[in-house]
């Protein structure tokens, strides 16, 4: 059988579990060990980078690295901290653990950003990582592993045995039969909602490749509104976040009034039903806000996708465009990032071309000309300026439109390369 790396098609599946409240004691006690693990491995490197600085006998410290490099394995480890041996752990769970340490490091080595591997806190929400294995003999679909579907409502799951779900996998089931499941993480929201995620493998695809509509578009990305296309299409921006953030800000003033209460009298928050009620209040209202934000993102992302064969965008750097605090929240509620995600893995799903291109100049620039402002004495254009008149060839140019074909010519000439 096939490993995953090996497979041609790749897809993420996400589904809804309801466990009981046995099992729901088995997945803390899993989510609690991988972060252990994770914060050993931490302590462990932290610890052998010191020894390493110390000038003391080479005996004393030799012995010491010996002794800590090998509990950087996940049998070692569970051999020298008896309560890892529980019999409610999935042993998985650990080397996956270890496995997402070694990843950190790597990530950190290739792009020198986020910053060395750090300790992982408690919180509300729980994860772990788990491994579908298939016998030797055993055939490649979604019934047979040791993670595997026993019907159309119900799965097996190491350690957890029988759940419920539900979701949208019906259409894969129905249609496939050639899946391997590779890695699935089991996971709780902040608001005490269960789900499992599966990776799923197969040598043929999982959706077909839709029809050439010989149609190419641009699309200029901004806070005024969400897009607007070389079509002169324009979506407005839902502002979801803006919506509900009076709500949400006084739920919030609640939780911390609550919070504040229970420290006062020496209870612990996990302890106090009124913070929790609360707390729970205000995930799903964070959550709503997710939601409808991903819903819009996901649908508009698909129509894009259906309608045209290539789509050209811009590559924005949201991380630097968040250091402008005016703009800040605009934003970060309008989900730039995560649309330009979608359309790129949905591009290469469904077989469109999707590239970006440096948004230097798009918006500046003359669509008709190619004359630039802000150069031969003219003043740039700013934020306030949604209608212009190029002053050298007495275009008229509504400001986010020149943009979008300004976006589409660049992506043409770097095809053509």
């Amino acid at each position: 059988m096939k490993s995953m790396s090996k497979l041609a098609y790749h897809f993420g599946l996400k589904m809804r579990i309801y466990p009981s409240t046995k099992q729901k004691q088995i997945i803390q006690v899993n989510s609690d060990i991988s972060r252990t693990v994770y914060n050993k491995m931490v302590a462990i490197d932290q610890e052998l980078y010191h020894l390493k600085q110390v000038k003391l006998p080479i005996d004393t410290i030799q012995a010491r690295i010996v002794d800590l490099e090998s509990r950087k394995n996940a049998r070692n480890m569970s051999n020298h901290y008896q309560y890892m041996q529980d019999k409610r752990i999935d042993s998985l769970t650990k080397a996956n653990a270890i496995q997402n340490y070694q990843k950190a490091w790597k990530l950190y080595r290739k792009v020198h950003k986020a910053g060395t591997p750090n300790y992982h806190k408690k919180s509300y929400r729980q994860s772990y990582q788990t491994n579908c294995q298939y016998g030797k003999n055993k055939s490649m679909d979604m019934f047979s592993g040791s993670v595997r579907f026993i019907d159309k409502k119900h799965i097996q799951m190491p350690k957890l045995g029988k759940l419920r779900v539900s979701g949208s996998y019906r259409r894969i089931l129905d249609k496939k039969s050639d899946i391997r499941i590779g890695t699935v993480t089991i996971s709780k929201d902040s608001a005490d909602r269960y789900f499992v995620s599966m990776q799923l493998g197969s040598d043929t695809p999982f959706v077909k490749i839709l029809p050439k509509t010989n149609s190419q578009i641009g699309i200029d990305l901004n806070t005024e509104n969400f897009l607007t296309t070389s079509d002169g299409v324009i979506v407005d921006n839902p502002r979801y976040y803006r919506t509900i953030k009076h709500k949400l800000a006084k739920a919030q003033r609640t939780l911390s009034r609550r919070e504040l209460r229970a420290k006062k009298e020496n209870r612990s928050l996990r302890d106090s039903k009124n913070y929790q009620k609360q707390r729970h209040l205000v995930a799903k209202l964070h959550d709503k806000i997710r939601n409808q934000r991903k819903n819009f993102l996901n649908y508009l992302s698909m129509v894009l996708i259906n309608n045209h064969d290539l789509i050209v965008a811009e590559n924005l750097r949201s991380s630097n465009l968040l250091k402008n605090h005016a703009l800040a929240m605009s934003i970060s509620d309008v989900g730039w990032r995560s649309f330009l995600q979608k359309l790129e893995y949905k591009a290469n799903l469904y077989g469109r071309i999707f590239i970006t291109v440096n948004p230097k100049n798009t918006t500046q620039m003359c669509h008709t000309c190619k004359f630039v402002m802000g150069t031969d004495d003219t003043q740039k254009l700013t934020l306030k300026d949604r209608q212009w008149i190029c002053p050298q060839c007495g275009a008229f140019h509504i400001r986010d439109h020149n943009a979008s074909l300004n976006i589409l010519d660049k992506g043409l000439a770097k095809l053509a390369k």
